[in-house]
């Protein structure tokens, strides 16, 4: 169901490194752990290794540089992270070559009963171990940007934590998410938009003083000087977000302000 969100989502992670995850246990997240809101544990591949050497890569077939991850220690260590039955439970594994990682993307995990992360390391992970784990579970390969990282542990950790921010209970002002860039759950204020800039005391600073309209009081007046800002950052920022923006969710003084700035409207006939 599309409104079902589990009571504690559990998050495994399989990684050689297992260090690495340290920074759950801190801020937001960690206390979230401490609050049973959300459940982690973390594996080290290398305990299903079988050799003196705890090996858990090999050379590719075919030829080519590196090391790929065999699929022997990744089977079985999916096999105990799953036990007999899995249901609700999705396999994510971070590659450059996956599906760009949104907003909307960790609002449906954080709807997840659990989610099991698989941290490559090296060329990648033998294919077959997608291929078989896809039989068993629905398997996501996942990017979080156009760049190489050397692991999958870095990509984990972002993902995890867009996600956790998103579990009732984890953010002190519940409206902090709807507020953020992209609309936090998919359907606030920002959705589809960068958030906008934000001021703090003092009022006056280095001869830079507070956008006047923020220490109104008029919080209509507020809301819209917030969403044209976000508007233009978008605009100049992430043309690519602006273009993607449906047309109906802008209303004329939406179009007007970006006309005004000089930026495409979305949806606007270009030829005229």
């Amino acid at each position: 169901m599309a409104g079902f969100r589990a009571e504690v989502v559990k998050v495994d992670i399989i990684t050689i490194f297992p260090g690495y995850f340290g920074p759950l246990g801190v801020s937001l997240l960690g206390k979230a752990a401490e609050r049973g809101l959300i459940e982690f544990a973390v594996h080290d591949l290398r305990s299903w290794a079988h050799d003196v050497h705890r090996s858990v890569d090999d050379t590719p077939f075919g030829g080519g540089p590196g090391m790929v991850m065999s699929p022997v220690p990744w089977g079985e260590a999916l096999d105990a992270v799953l036990g007999p039955e899995s249901p609700g439970t999705r396999l994510i594994v971070p590659t450059p070559a996956g599906t760009p990682f949104r907003q909307e993307m960790a609002a449906t995990y954080s709807r997840m009963e659990h989610l099991v992360f698989a941290c490559g390391r090296y060329e990648g992970i033998d294919a077959r171990f997608t291929d078989d784990a896809r039989t068993r579970v629905p398997v996501d390969e996942v990017s979080v940007g156009d760049y190489v990282l050397s692991g999958g542990e870095p990509a984990v950790l972002v993902m995890i934590d867009a996600i956790g921010r998103l579990l009732p209970g984890v953010l002190g002002n519940a409206d902090s998410a709807p507020d953020d860039s992209f609309g936090g759950d998919g359907g606030g204020p920002m959705a589809g938009l960068l958030e906008g800039p934000v001021f703090t005391r003092p009022r006056v600073w280095r001869g830079r003083e507070v956008p006047e309209v923020l220490l109104s009081g008029d919080h209509a007046a507020i809301a819209r000087w917030r969403r044209d800002e976000a508007l233009r950052r978008t605009a100049a920022l992430r043309p690519d977000l602006m273009a993607a923006l449906p047309a109906d969710t802008l209303d004329e003084h939406d179009r007007r302000v970006l006309a005004e700035d000089g930026f495409p409207v979305p949806g606007q006939d270009m030829a005229h």
